[in-house]
């Protein structure tokens, strides 16, 4: 499937392995983005100088998209604008590079406020939405992801800004991909169904995929260790 130009948007990183990942990628004479998560990954509980410099260091070895984690505690507490200045400030660090903001819904106590995170989060900049870091007890779920899309609608209704969604944790088959991608298109149309406004969090997903790829083209279906892994 190399001459077909199917590749991931991005790989992702913890922020010191960005000189790795960038220095592996191009080694490989491959264009895909790294992307590096940020800001005290997955908890979000380190100072806030602390997390600043962490994305403009992974900015500065390389990456070109930056998925920061709010401060939970913002949006429970209801500092909705210590939470849109946070945002804000990320923003700032990032410069060029893209920055996906990660709601971590599933500690967030409400959907009325995953709406008010989501919201506050594309005011302050924010190029995607996402749902979350992987590591919560509930991840990516469909009634969350309604939300945010309705929020991403509402934003662009309001704004004439497009912002993109990502969600993360707990997708796992090509089949349950095919159910997103379903959901994007009904809330949010075509113009969503493209790497620049969708994305989907899953490293497992990807293992899957490759194994309904190796269906397609041999006829049956390959072990794990049968696939050609790069």
């Amino acid at each position: 499937m190399h001459d077909k130009g199917i590749t991931t948007a991005a790989v992702c990183v913890y922020p010191a392995r960005v000189c790795d990942a960038v220095r592996a990628l191009k080694a490989a004479g491959c264009d895909i983005p790294v992307a590096s998560v940020a800001t005290g990954f997955p908890a979000a509980q380190t100072h806030l100088k602390t997390r600043l410099e962490e994305i403009r260091l992974a900015v500065e070895d390389g990456a070109t998209e930056i998925d920061v984690v709010i401060n939970r505690t913002l949006v429970l507490t209801g500092q909705w604008k210590a939470l849109y200045d946070e945002i804000r400030q990320f923003r700032k660090a990032c410069g060029e590079a893209h920055l996906k903001t990660i709601l971590a819904t599933g500690e967030l106590g409400s959907l009325t406020n995953v709406y008010k995170a989501s919201m506050i989060a594309m005011m302050a900049g924010s190029d995607f939405i996402k749902t979350s870091t992987g590591k919560e007890t509930v991840n990516a779920t469909f009634p969350v992801a309604i939300v945010m899309l309705r929020a991403i609608r509402d934003f662009f209704w309001k704004t004439g800004n497009k912002v993109g969604f990502k969600p993360a944790g707990g997708i796992r088959s090509a089949k349950d991909s095919l159910v997103w991608l379903s959901l994007i298109k009904e809330e949010l149309g075509d113009e969503w169904m493209k790497p620049e406004l969708f994305r989907i969090g899953a490293s497992t997903l990807l293992a899957d995929i490759e194994r309904q790829i190796y269906h397609h083209v041999t006829g049956r279906y390959a072990a794990y260790h049968d696939l050609p892994m790069s």
